[in-house]
């Protein structure tokens, strides 16, 4: 068993994970800006080439439960290592794909390496760093670099297709996955759930997989199918039924996958909805202003990969501030800071330009404050939703926090995209002759309806978290213990 015991060790084993993380992260951008030159390559028709993007959801969004349970079960370092290989395998593949089918089937299996990866690696982040001042420095790293990852994915992906060709976007995992995973025995520590009893819970995890998959399927089809068709009713009344099923299942197990007492600690309960809002606003804020600068200030794929540099350079120094800030003021106050960052950011992107736009007013401003905004957010969440949580359960805690935002993110990009391109139609039905004024009407909406889900996460952020857990866990970190017992209500 590797000892991670130094100062030394734990950040080697924390730049390890982190940089892990952030491909992961990444993954989920890099081929956004790729999405024109794969279409040509392999003969995508319009509507299936969204499903590049939404496949590497769908499956990492919908196992990342089971995948953090697995971790807790069967080894974490184990589950991370396992994870890295497929991501790896699969990016190969999705590289090599000959057609539209290969390559969405590639992406799916690059979606369930990463659900295995990424709650894995930050249980062993939970586990290694002890809960306070340490712990809220890693995660500050964790933050810095998981937040930047969706702008450096555009940049990246931008530079790759410029000048290699689309298959890179994919082929640069394959060295990053199977040099991390060789380093994953040296550098990381094994842990796993050290309970007697290690039953496992197939019913909860074939109902919560398949009833997750469904629903973000569901929402990320709803555009095309219709939010009213009888198809878009159906999968959700049946997505619903099967999450409902993975309820009854968990109460009536011995070890369910999820236990349902770990809700029972309002500060958890209050994060996860937190980081649903997260995603809700902010995922789709990166495919809005990429649209926004190629469509109509008409930028090139590598100019506006290029642009989205000074938006991941400030996330990086904001998530280091805020875990100084937590420590100092609590997680809560600046969870709440961040999330008015976020409202402020979108609602200045609300006001962009159709004619006469540009990066200074229009892009650049209103990207420093979302990504200030980011930082301040994505780091204390991150540690409310694992604060308390006992060593055995940091897969659970991690893959719940994961899940919210993954899911936030498929519904809030189905209801902004749902959003835009009803006011864009309705401004070409009206009799609006310029396209640009049309796409950035809907632009502004989607906007404005993402500012009012980051005004929603800072007021849940306020009523349900815990002050007294935020108080405890800041003085705590200030006297450098790691005692905290959070509210159960």
């Amino acid at each position: 068993m590797t000892a991670v015991d130094t100062p030394r060790a734990k950040y080697l084993a924390l730049a390890l994970l982190a940089m892990t993380q952030f491909v992961v992260v990444l993954d989920a951008a890099i081929v956004n800006v790729a999405l024109p030159s794969i279409g040509r390559a392999l003969d995508f028709s319009q509507d299936n080439l969204a499903w590049v993007v939404n496949a590497y959801t769908l499956t990492f969004g919908g196992f990342l439960l089971l995948g953090g349970r697995l971790a807790d079960l069967l080894g974490r370092r184990r589950l991370f290592m396992i994870g890295l290989v497929v991501f790896s395998l699969a990016s190969l593949l999705g590289g090599l794909a000959q057609s539209d089918v290969w390559l969405i089937a590639a992406r799916a299996l690059q979606g369930l390496g990463a659900a295995l990866v990424s709650p894995a690696a930050l249980s062993i982040v939970t586990n290694t760093f002890a809960e306070g001042a340490e712990r809220n420095r890693a995660l500050g790293v964790w933050g810095a670099v998981a937040g930047s990852g969706g702008a450096a994915g555009v940049l990246l992906g931008g530079v790759l297709t410029e000048y290699l060709g689309w298959e890179w976007v994919l082929f640069v995992n394959v060295p990053i996955g199977v040099v991390a995973a060789l380093l994953a025995p040296r550098l990381l520590a094994e842990s796993h759930d050290e309970s007697a009893e290690r039953s496992f819970d197939i019913g909860g995890a074939v109902s919560v997989t398949a009833g997750l998959s469904l629903l973000v399927y569901t929402l990320v089809d709803a555009n095309n199918a219709g939010w009213g068709s009888t198809k878009t009713i159906v999968l959700g009344a049946l997505s619903v039924l099967i999450l409902a099923a993975f309820v009854v299942i968990e109460r009536r197990h011995r070890q369910p996958l999820v236990p349902f007492s770990v809700f029972r600690m309002k500060t958890i309960r209050g994060a996860n909805i937190v980081a649903l809002l997260i995603g809700m606003s902010l995922f789709s804020m990166f495919f809005f202003i990429s649209l926004y600068m190629q469509q109509v200030l008409g930028y090139s794929a590598l100019k506006t990969g290029v642009a989205y540099l000074p938006l991941a350079l400030v996330i990086i120094f904001s998530a280091g501030g805020a875990s100084v800030l937590v420590t100092r003021i609590g997680f809560k106050i600046t969870l709440i800071i961040g999330m008015l960052f976020i409202t402020a950011g979108l609602l200045y992107f609300s006001q962009v330009s159709a004619h006469g736009g540009t990066y200074l007013g229009d892009v650049l401003v209103p990207s420093i404050l979302a990504a200030i905004g980011l930082g301040f957010a994505f780091v204390p969440v991150t540690i409310a939703a694992v604060t308390g949580i006992r060593p055995d359960q940091a897969g659970l805690a991690s893959g719940l926090v994961n899940t919210a935002q993954q899911v936030g993110g498929a519904l809030g990009l189905a209801i902004l995209v749902a959003v835009a391109n009803g006011t864009t139609s309705s401004a070409i039905s009206d009799g609006v002759r310029d396209r640009a004024v049309a796409l950035t009407d809907g632009f502004q909406d989607a906007f404005l309806v993402g500012a009012g889900f980051a005004f929603a996460g800072a007021i849940l952020a306020a009523t349900l978290i815990s002050s007294r857990d935020a108080r405890e866990h800041a003085e705590a970190a200030r006297r450098g213990d790691a005692a905290v017992t959070p509210v159960a209500a």
